[in-house]
């Protein structure tokens, strides 16, 4: 569907004792290859939250299949799977410098309310800027 990809190296700070990138940190890379692709297709996060509408992470499956290590130059490509509705999806994969795929992710979102905590359908205005770039 939609797919972009960024680049980030491994900060000392993220490893655990081994060198491995400690396995929690990833849900923060996911977060960041999402937010990213929403910026770039005109969805800045920042201008969901102010319009009244948040989006938690409602699942999240995450495999991890080689290690990354202090300093490895990370590509992240992350792409919406389909069209939103009360949820989005998003997939993700993770390559090392030598273009092995070394984690395969994926997590859905909800729409909800802010106000409310409750669910809603997908904003009109966010729904058209991904039709717009999907036809």
């Amino acid at each position: 569907m939609i797919s972009n990809s960024i680049q980030f190296r491994i900060r000392y700070s993220e490893t655990d004792q081994m060198s491995f990138a400690y396995h929690g940190n990833y849900v923060q890379y996911l977060e960041m290859g999402r937010i990213e692709l929403l910026r770039e297709i005109g969805i800045p996060y920042k201008e969901v939250e102010a319009s009244g509408i948040i989006l938690p992470v409602i699942d999240l499956n995450i495999k991890y299949l080689k290690s990354a290590n202090y300093d490895d130059l990370i590509t992240l490509e992350t792409t919406l799977v389909k069209l939103p509705t009360v949820k989005i999806e998003f997939t993700y994969k993770l390559f090392n410098e030598k273009k092995e795929l070394i984690t395969t992710a994926s997590t859905t979102l909800a729409f909800l309310k802010t106000e409310s905590k409750r669910p809603t359908r997908v904003p009109k205005d966010f729904l058209d800027k991904i039709l717009k770039i999907t036809r």
